[in-house]
């Protein structure tokens, strides 16, 4: 008899590279059936679109999932109440309650983990600090059993992969459990070097939310008279619009294409936030282009000083913009720079992927 997987994703209301990583699971298990706390067909691939997606009662009331981040208390309830008796593989990819599913007793749970809850533990006072006094007490409140429901719930995991060694890190801090690293895919078939690139701008690829530090970017290319393109959506659109100047152009969204040819024609991609891991970097790098980020997070795992871009020490407009000078006193070869990326191709990770889960990775 056939074994049936199940997938839990948090939620499917865009492609980014958690969804990414879900795809090429995807593809090793191709009859699993996927659970979500939200599903907007829309707005993913057809890949994931092709398949059978239940999704929670959470889904139903349109209201929820145009402000979803606002029902965050509800989540863990929401997730637990997926019906999973009949699978014998359960399959979670995390980055905040998927791996809180109940499996079957004699199941076998494997969580890929993105990232611990951020909301609830490093990320908290950056994206709560904002909050008035009163709604400030609701939320340390919430966020409290939030913590302790994520460190119990850790103990129905059997076997937990990190997308990097920053997650993996964070897994030992937060739940005390071991975690074996396996990258996340890059389709480095699709990004490649383009020819004679115009490198004439910076770029940014990011959620455009307050722990990328945007601001410092922004800062650090206006005062070295430096054209800067952002690429990316989300909270904190209006205040970076405000403060962008004449010499940066925000692009809220473009298509696979447009992506690679900015990647290919920047000068270098630059970063000065944290990331889990960082798949912009990756896919800038398979096109050749190095990459100038701050040295803490993922981005350790992906760049080599020196040879695919320049790593910083401290997130401020100095060490940014010394960052960006040094690196005009180096030559990047693009050959080298893209070689880096090749060691996270999506091959790579259905390889690994597959030797985890049938015991023959070492």
């Amino acid at each position: 008899m056939a074994e049936k997987v199940a997938i839990i994703h948090d939620w499917l209301n865009g492609m980014r590279g958690g969804e990414k990583v879900l795809e090429e699971i995807l593809r090793l298990y191709p009859d699993a059936h996927i659970f979500s706390l939200f599903y907007e067909p829309d707005k993913v691939s057809p890949l994931i679109r092709s398949k059978q997606v239940f999704a929670s009662s959470l889904n139903r009331s349109a209201w929820i999932k145009r402000h979803y981040q606002l029902f965050l208390p509800w989540f863990p309830r929401h997730i637990e109440a997926f019906d999973l008796s009949d699978y014998s593989l359960v399959l979670s990819s995390s980055h905040c309650v998927a791996k809180g599913v109940i499996p079957a007793p004699d199941a076998r749970h494997v969580s890929y983990i993105h990232s611990p809850m951020r909301y609830a533990w490093d990320q908290y006072y950056t994206y709560f600090s904002g909050a008035g006094y009163f709604r400030r007490k609701i939320i340390q409140r919430e966020i409290s059993r939030l913590r302790v429901w994520d460190v119990c719930s850790a103990a129905r995991v059997d076997d937990f992969v990190a997308n990097s060694n920053f997650v993996r890190q964070r897994i030992e801090k937060y739940y005390r459990r071991r975690a074996t690293v396996i990258h996340p895919p890059v389709d480095t078939d699709f990004y490649q070097p383009g020819v004679h690139p115009s490198r004439d701008y910076f770029l940014l690829v990011s959620a455009l939310v307050p722990y990328k530090n945007i601001s410092v970017v922004i800062e650090a290319c206006r005062q070295l008279g430096e054209k800067l393109i952002i690429v990316g959506r989300g909270p904190e659109h209006k205040k970076i619009k405000k403060t962008a100047g004449r010499g940066c152009e925000i692009l809220s969204a473009v298509s696979a294409e447009k992506l690679k040819a900015l990647y290919q024609n920047a000068r270098a991609f630059v970063f000065a936030g944290v990331e889990d891991f960082g798949i912009a970097f990756a896919e800038c790098q398979a096109c050749g282009t190095p990459v100038i980020a701050l040295n803490r997070g993922g981005v350790q795992d992906i760049v080599r000083h020196g040879v695919s871009g320049i790593l910083f020490a401290e997130a401020s407009v100095a060490a940014l913009k010394n960052a960006i000078l040094d690196s005009g006193n180096i030559t990047f070869e693009p050959a080298a720079t893209r070689e880096m990326s090749l060691q996270f191709s999506a091959a790579r990770f259905r390889s690994q992927f597959f030797e985890f889960i049938s015991g023959k990775m070492q």
